[in-house]
């Protein structure tokens, strides 16, 4: 189970990544996408953090009920 939550959370990062790829790519020719691809940088950045934050939270709950 935690080995699935720490890779979404990458996964989530790999999306931030390709997000900004984009945003630099189309923003001289594509504005209206590039705004898009922010939100998406935004979001997806926020849930890596979120997530990261859950697991570790979940992890430390385990540990202490052991």
């Amino acid at each position: 189970m935690i080995r699935i939550l720490r890779y979404t959370e990458y996964l989530y990062l790999g999306v931030f990544v390709f997000s900004l790829y984009r945003i630099f790519a189309d923003w001289n020719t594509d504005r209206q996408g590039a705004y898009l691809f922010i939100f998406f940088a935004v979001v997806s950045i926020g849930m890596f953090l979120f997530r990261r934050n859950y697991r570790k939270k979940f992890e430390q709950r385990k540990r202490d009920n052991n």
